[in-house]
């Protein structure tokens, strides 16, 4: 942790020299958070700011930001084209968690000092070192955590590990966030009991999970109340009793339809409630926040998301709720067509093809929640078509990473093979490639896959 540490400062040095800076982010909510964190740190400090979200560096956006020939601070992206970035561009920072494909003096990346940026650093916790150093801005470790379970770096273990879990410790020692073990579905302070369960796809709870009426017969059957007087009973609004009657029953479902004890064992873990926050919204639990900013993010609306991480609770949050609102209904509709349409298996890896069917922005996501009934042994591999090609989104689990599968390198040699491009992280990465390579592609990462379990 010292190393990085010194490494932000350095970085932040860099920033306090320039006065104009342009901040280049992704588009996700580990993106959202990342430029948010950047930005309001910038702020501050009394810099001329601006910010550009991108949904990948490609050779044409590359030189676009160099036209503008302004100091660049791209937050969680850049690591992975270092190269191509300094080869058009002189004055840039990065503060980035993918797997760089050179090391430099001016990125701080958790995976240059011995760390794993797919579980111990996020995007958002990075960056959020080099903010801290650049003056007060110790409340923003709200929004770096929600950057942190919006990317999902919390899902191996129940709970934020690694560097991430000393952010958040500095978080709790200052007032700002709390960590309470609870059950981890999504909705709990916002939807009924009825309708969480109802939404629930991972894990996917058999007869529940997309069945309104499995969820209200399943509470009911444990006689758990569903109203209090005319209100609906969303899960805070539980008494501790209840709410351990609930989650004992489902895990009894879960072992029923041999899922995996790791998974049944990640059910429960920890929930990260923002102090600042109202109870009862979705700005309140780091989970809900950060689906909230990636609905806003999958459909072009990033700069939404961006309004209320800086703080606006007006129409802002208005648009992003409703936005939230369309986003589960097409994860749910996803989800369900790839129930449809199938998984296809191959020797070391299985795959599915959406085509124009799931939108290329959301297609990983769904991916990832398709091991609620893929094979658990093997990655998802998952393709949607979009302007530029196909979309290539692949997941794999805890357990595939630990014997092995590094899905960043798989998928960017599997991509360069077919004359695409590809990165990310080991349990989680994604490419785009031309249209009509699919089948080679997936002999390519299949092999790729293969010698990987076989190291």
């Amino acid at each position: 942790m010292e190393e990085l540490v010194k490494k932000a400062q350095q970085l932040a040095e860099f920033l306090k020299k320039e006065e104009e800076i342009l901040i280049v982010t992704h588009i996700d909510a580990d993106g959202i958070t990342s430029g948010a964190i950047a930005y309001r740190s910038l702020e501050r400090a009394g810099k001329d700011v601006e910010i550009r979200f991108v949904k990948s560096l490609d050779e044409s956006e590359i030189e676009k930001i160099a036209d503008e020939n302004i100091f660049v601070w791209f937050t969680d992206l850049g690591s992975g084209q270092i190269g191509a970035i300094k080869e058009r561009i002189s004055d840039f920072i990065v503060s980035d968690h993918h797997v760089p494909d050179a090391i430099t003096d001016n990125q701080l990346n958790p995976h240059i000092f011995g760390y794993d940026g797919s579980y111990e650093l996020s995007g958002s916790t990075t960056t959020y070192l080099v903010a801290r150093v650049l003056g007060l801005n110790h409340d923003l470790v709200s929004t770096a955590i929600v950057g942190a379970v919006g990317d999902l770096q919390d899902s191996n273990y129940g709970r934020l590990v690694g560097l991430n879990r000393k952010v958040l410790r500095e978080g709790e020692a200052n007032g700002f966030i709390e960590a309470r073990k609870d059950i981890r579905f999504f909705g709990k302070q916002t939807r009924p009991v009825f309708k969480m369960l109802e939404y629930t796809f991972d894990p996917y709870l058999p007869g529940i999970s997309g069945n309104e009426n499995g969820a209200v017969e399943f509470l009911n059957s444990i006689n758990i109340r569903l109203k209090n007087g005319d209100n609906w009973l969303r899960w805070i609004d539980l008494t501790a009793e209840e709410k351990k009657r609930i989650t004992s029953e489902i895990i009894k479902i879960l072992i029923a339809n041999n899922y995996p004890f790791s998974l049944i064992m990640r059910m429960v873990g920890e929930s990260y409630i923002l102090l600042d926050e109202p109870e009862g919204t979705e700005l309140r639990d780091a989970m809900e926040f950060s689906t909230l900013l990636n609905a806003t993010a999958r459909y072009g609306q990033e700069e939404v998301g961006l309004a209320v991480c800086l703080g606006d609770r007006g129409e802002g949050y208005r648009r992003a709720k409703s936005l939230l609102q369309n986003h589960r209904r097409n994860l749910s509709d996803g989800l369900r067509l790839v129930d449809e349409i199938g998984i296809v298996e191959l020797e070391n890896i299985q795959y599915f093809h959406a085509g124009k069917k799931i939108l290329d922005t959301i297609i990983g996501i769904v991916a990832g929640m398709s091991y609620s009934f893929a094979n658990r042994n093997k990655p998802v591999i998952a393709f949607a078509e979009n302007e530029d090609g196909i979309k290539v989104s692949a997941r794999a689990t805890k357990d595939l990473v630990e014997k092995g599968v590094h899905l960043a390198q798989a998928i960017k040699l599997a991509a360069e093979r077919v004359g695409g491009a590809g990165g990310g992280h080991s349990i989680a990465a994604g490419a785009t490639i031309p249209k009509g390579s699919e089948d080679e592609f997936l002999r390519i990462l299949d092999r790729i896959v293969g010698e990987q379990l076989l190291s």
